[in-house]
């Protein structure tokens, strides 16, 4: 069979693709040019519309009736097709119905697809505008909750706070403590306000009332202490703590520092006396009365308690400089004064060399005048006995303690006379 040439829609005059029956264009059944067959145009009608058309019986007469009409037409057509020939080209007639059938089928699947795809890009960009919109109205909602919560009115306090408008932030943070009395930030805040009005009183009694309305509260208890060592108040700290539930101590114990303990208990003796003091951390110890701080002398050895009444106050100071409570304990020595010194010989007139001596107890120095003045620590001091002037003397003796306690004086009146 011979090459079927160019083909042309009968109908729009489009190209046909080799292999196609039916024009994509216009739908119409193809014409095969120029080697023109009759029994195309008759199979052409058998199979238009259906496969079944293209199965249906040839007709000898339709055919013979064309070919007379068309003899002068084509020149080449002028051989009846045998039965095989006519049973070959149905054959190919049908399969290219069938594959322009598949072909026409894919097409309107792959066009379904296209449909399809086109709607779901519509769905999903009108979904995607839904979210953007969704997060937009989310964001929003967030960022006015947010505003209105604790963290939102802390942060706009410490904005107002760094550009200077304590007032606005002093509101603030008050009303960041009403909303969440519980956390510490807000009353750090309100205690910067009153700083950086150097009203520091005001700033203390921020986390006095705080600590006192919510004595378990240990964060608040930390930002009180924080405050104190900020500022150099740690001699406060254990009054803040003084007091407390062991569950808060127990959470701060960094912060405490035990009191110094006294090896010798207060009260009266007579002798004089040293006390020890011992603790954890470094003792600072007054002995005026006066409150120690981490200024205060430091305790290196015993302390040594003369006569008299001294009160000796200490505490001790651990690793951070935390002070403990100040320990207070009053000594009083009272060293019993001896009688007046005994001096003999006694009054009287002697006509013999005669030696003057003074008894003078341990602890005790001995002080003496012979020209009837009272004597003091200033006056000639007792070494041994001393020999009687001649003549009239105004003898008088003292003893001054240790500690400079002076006893009653002694007085002779020598008249010597030699014979």
């Amino acid at each position: 069979m011979g090459g079927w040439g160019t083909m042309r829609c009968r109908s729009c005059g489009s190209d046909i693709p080799e292999g196609m029956l039916i024009c994509p264009d216009c739908g119409t059944e193809v014409q095969i040019v120029p080697d023109y067959n009759p029994l195309d145009d008759v199979l052409a009608r058998q199979v238009k519309g259906s496969v079944e058309g293209a199965t249906r019986p040839l007709r000898t007469d339709d055919i013979r009736r064309y070919r007379g009409r068309n003899e002068q037409q084509n020149s080449k057509s002028t051989r009846v097709l045998s039965q095989s020939e006519l049973d070959q080209i149905r054959a190919e007639r049908m399969r290219r119905v069938k594959q322009n059938a598949m072909h026409n089928e894919k097409e309107r699947q792959r066009q379904i697809m296209l449909r399809k795809k086109r709607a779901l890009k519509r769905r999903l960009q009108a979904l995607a505008t839904f979210f953007v919109l969704l997060v937009l109205v989310i964001g929003v909602c967030a960022f006015l909750l947010y505003q209105n919560s604790y963290d939102g009115v802390l942060r706009n306090a410490n904005q107002a706070l760094g550009s200077g408008s304590l007032s606005e932030a002093e509101v603030a943070f008050q009303r960041a403590v009403q909303k969440d009395a519980s956390r510490p930030e807000a009353y750090v805040g309100l205690s910067k306000v009153y700083m950086a009005r150097e009203d520091m009183e005001a700033a203390e009694e921020v986390f006095i009332k705080a600590v006192n309305s919510q004595p378990l509260n240990v964060a608040i208890y930390n930002a009180a202490i924080e405050f104190y060592v900020e500022n150099g108040q740690t001699d406060k700290i254990p009054g803040l703590l003084e007091g407390c539930e062991q569950s808060v101590l127990e959470e701060l114990e960094e912060y405490q520092s035990d009191a110094p303990t006294f090896s010798l208990a207060e009260g009266i003796y007579t002798e004089v006396q040293q006390v020890t003091l011992t603790g954890k951390g470094t003792i600072h110890y007054t002995l005026d009365g006066s409150e120690p701080t981490a200024d205060s002398p430091e305790y290196t050895e015993p302390l040594l308690l003369d006569e008299g009444t001294v009160v000796v106050k200490a505490i001790c100071v651990n690793a951070l400089g935390i002070p403990s409570l100040s320990v207070s304990r009053t000594y009083v020595v009272e060293i019993p004064v001896e009688d007046a010194p005994a001096v003999t010989p006694s009054t009287g007139q002697y006509t013999t060399p005669t030696q003057i001596t003074i008894q003078v107890p341990e602890g005790y120095t001995a002080y003496y005048t012979m020209d009837n003045t009272e004597p003091t620590a200033s006056s000639a001091r007792y070494e041994g006995p001393i020999d009687m002037p001649e003549g009239r003397t105004f003898f008088a003796a003292v003893l001054i303690s240790d500690s400079g306690k002076a006893t009653p004086v002694t007085k002779r009146n020598y008249v010597l006379t030699y014979e």
